[in-house]
This record gives structure tokens, sequence and C-alpha cells, in this order.
């Protein structure tokens, strides 16, 4: 058995290094043209826009820290590599293909034409009259980039410590050409049909927060349960202070995320920077006061996932509302989510992490409440359009993505095994996916497994 799984990996690397290599040379030979500014670029919007860019990326380091602290000890690693991994592969799908079928040439509103900008040909310096019109288009595409990056990465949240490596790495590479870049596509390319239905999702509550939790929601539901969750076993977190660190670096992180999505050093990044604090702080301290009325005690991990829930809940309206609301928008949002949290806690649904009661929960309210507060159109104003396209597209994206979601889960499934062994899941993910572990020495018995 040890030798038919030893056979099996060295295909499996074998043939994604065959395809690395020839991306990278197709990459160097490909006839692409990147066209060059013509006139002064605007130095203070490129500074505050690659800054943007390198702190969305933040996140997703910051992330893995922030999963990586709450599953158990014998999973930290795999769990912490499955965030890290999304770096690289996502970055070569952007690249050769990703971007151009995000924001290509639309295709009746669904799809953009992956010729447009395959291999970043017609990508460059020069601004782009359609979907980067003030800034570098190359530039646009660098920082889009970062929010394909952390969406699978979210993901990983629901079907942590029972999913096999090289079966991860292929659902990246489905998840994100088939189910995010039509979404970003169909919201944020101004040829979309959901953005020309009037649909508004400023830095992606649909694109990535409802997409990710209904993946997840998909995943948890397709996987099964964990043999400790079938069990009662208490699920105790293998390091708060890694939590901690990864809220921090995820809070920090989000200013880009949010602010970086007005796409110019503009008072619309200023609201966004505004709201986006203000409401994970709301969030944070709502949490643990709704666990202190329930008679539970205050814990870091309550603060953080708060803090967390309200960065994901004001995303789609940070640029869109005023400042006020975003309190009430963190505050409500938290106490639903932490609702939603324990009430899946005592069901059958095994959503490790909580990433459909935070993200998929979290992005739903966000867009409903970008419906009632956008200065421009919302309910409040006395309109509503944008409410009703608001809810219309967190149908279809929650559908869409739920039922894509399962589809590729299957097909990855009949390619090869998503779930580990139910060895391999007693032992953890560390050892038998990736022979590492966070403690001293490999226990003897356990050194040899293979996956």
């Amino acid at each position: 058995m040890k030798q038919i799984q030893l056979k099996k990996r060295k295909r499996y690397g074998l043939i994604s290094l065959i395809i690395l290599i020839a991306l990278s040379l197709l990459a160097c030979f490909y006839p692409a043209t990147h066209p060059e500014a013509t006139s002064p670029m605007d130095t203070g919007n490129v500074a505050w826009m690659l800054t943007a860019s390198a702190l969305v990326l933040f996140m997703t380091p910051g992330l893995s820290f922030f999963y990586g602290g709450m599953v158990k000890p014998k999973n930290v690693i795999s769990t912490m590599l499955q965030s890290f991994i999304a770096l690289g592969i996502v970055s070569i799908l952007w690249y050769v293909v990703g971007f151009s079928l995000a924001f290509g040439d639309s295709i009746g509103g669904v799809i953009g034409n992956p010729m447009t900008f395959f291999m970043f040909d017609n990508v460059g310096t020069a601004n782009h009259s359609v979907i980067a019109s003030g800034m570098p288009l190359v530039l646009f595409a660098i920082f889009q980039l970062k929010f394909a990056i952390i969406t699978p990465a979210l993901v990983t949240g629901s079907f942590a410590e029972r999913v096999r490596f090289w079966s991860y790495l292929l659902f990246i590479c489905l998840f994100t050409l088939f189910i995010y870049c039509p979404l970003a596509h169909w919201i944020w390319h101004p040829e979309g049909f959901l953005c020309k239905m009037g649909a508004l999702d400023f830095a992606g509550g649909a694109v990535i927060h409802i997409s990710a939790g209904m993946a997840g929601l998909a995943g948890a539901v397709f996987l099964g349960r964990r043999k400790a969750h079938i069990t009662g076993e208490e699920h105790v977190p293998a390091n708060i202070p890694y939590v901690l660190l990864g809220t921090g670096l995820l809070w920090f992180g989000w200013f880009g995320f949010n602010a970086g999505s007005a796409l110019s050093a503009s008072s619309q990044a200023i609201t966004a920077f505004l709201n986006t604090n203000m409401a994970s702080a709301a969030a944070m301290l709502a949490w643990i006061l709704f666990d202190a009325a329930k008679g539970r005690k205050a814990s870091a991990l309550g603060a953080c996932i708060g803090a967390v829930v309200g960065l994901a809940t004001v995303t789609p309206a940070a640029g869109y509302i005023s400042f006020g609301p975003s309190l009430l928008i963190g505050a409500a949002a938290a106490i639903i989510s932490n609702a939603v949290v324990h009430r899946t806690s005592k069901s059958t649904l095994d959503d490790t992490l909580d990433v459909f009661a935070c993200h998929g929960v979290g992005g739903v309210l966000g867009m409903i409440a970008t419906g009632i507060f956008a200065v421009n159109g919302g309910l409040l104003t006395g309109s509503t359009h944008l409410f009703f396209a608001e809810l219309a597209t967190i149908l279809i994206v929650g559908v869409f993505s739920f039922f894509g979601s399962i589809l590729i889960y299957k097909v990855v499934n009949l390619i090869t095994p998503l779930r580990v062994s139910e060895e391999h899941e007693i032992v953890g993910l560390d050892i038998s996916q990736h022979r590492e572990s966070i403690y001293d020495n490999i226990p003897l018995e356990i050194e040899a497994i293979e996956d």
C-alpha cells in the first residue's frame, strides 16, 4: 500500500511540475504586448494602490495564523499551508487566464474572453478605458489578484482537518477558474450582468465572502463529519496567541482590502477605511458582550472571531455608506453570526471553523446593509431598486457558489480522493500529509505513514 501511495505522489508531483514548466516557457515565448502609459501617472494613486495591494496580500498569511491557531495541534501546519499555497497557485492561474476570465471583454455579461488578457497580453502600464480608466491596468490586475488569492483560502476553514493536500490543490484551481472568476466578472466588470442590474459590492461581500461561505458549506456537507465531531470530542484550539496575531494581521490588511477598492487615493477610500475600523471594533465588542449576556465568559477567541465578522460584513458597504451605520452593521453581524455559530455547533453540520456562519452570513448581511444604508440609492433614501438588486445578487451568488462547489468537489473526488483516511485523520494532517509537526519529535510509530 505504501508503494502505491508513493507512486501516486510521484505522479502528481511530476505532472504538476511539467505543467508549471510548460506555463513558464509559454510565458517566455508567448507574443504578448504590454502597452505603456503615454501620459504621466498620478503618482499618489499609484503609490496608494501599490500599498493597498501589499496590504491585501498580507491578509493571507494573517488568515493562516487565524485558522492555524484554531485547529488541533496535529493540524496546525497543514491548515496554515492551505492558505499559503494559494499565494502560489492563484498567482499563476491569474497571470495565465484568470484575470482575462474575470475582466476580459465580456461574453454576454457572464464571463470574460479568455484571450483578451491571456498571459497578461495587453496588460501594461497604460490605462484601460473600461475597467481601469484611472490607473495602470497592470496595477489593477495586481490588486485584483490579491482578492482572488484569499477567497479559496477562506474556504479551507470549513473542511479543515480532513482534506488531502493534493486534492485541495486541484480544488483551488477549479474553484478559482469556475467560481471566483465568473463572480468577479458578473459584479465588478461594467458589462457583468449583475453589475448592469445595479448590484453594488464595494470590496467583495458577494464575490468573496458569500462565495467562500457557500463553498465552505458545500464542502462541509460533501465531506461529512470528522471522527472527533461524531464522537462529541471537545475541540480545543492549538494556539490562541496565533489567532490574536492572525486577527491583527487581517484587520491591518483589511484597510487595503476595503479602502483600496476605491481604486484611488480619494475621499471614498478614507470613508471605507474608517467604516472598516469601526465595524470591526463594534463587532468585536458585541460578540463578547453577547457571550456575557448568554452566561458565557468573554474569550480572546470570541473577540477575534467577532472582529473578523465585522470586517467581512462591512466589506460590501464600506465605500457606499456614511460613518454611523458601520457601528450598527458590525454589532448586528456579530450577534447574528454568534447565534448561528452556536446553533450549528449543536447540529450535525461539521463546518470546522464556522466559515459559513461567519463569512457566508456576514456577506449576506453586508449586502443587505448596502441596500439599506447606501447614501446613493439605499432604502433610507426612498429608493427600492438597489435593495432588491442586492437581494437578487445574494440569491444568485449563493446558489451558484453552493451547487457549483458541490460539482467541483465531486469532480476532484473522482480524480483523486478528497478526504484523508481515518488513520491519517487520527494521526493528524501535519504528519500524514507533510511529515512535519509542531512538536520537537515525530513519534516513531507514525513516522513511516505515507499518503
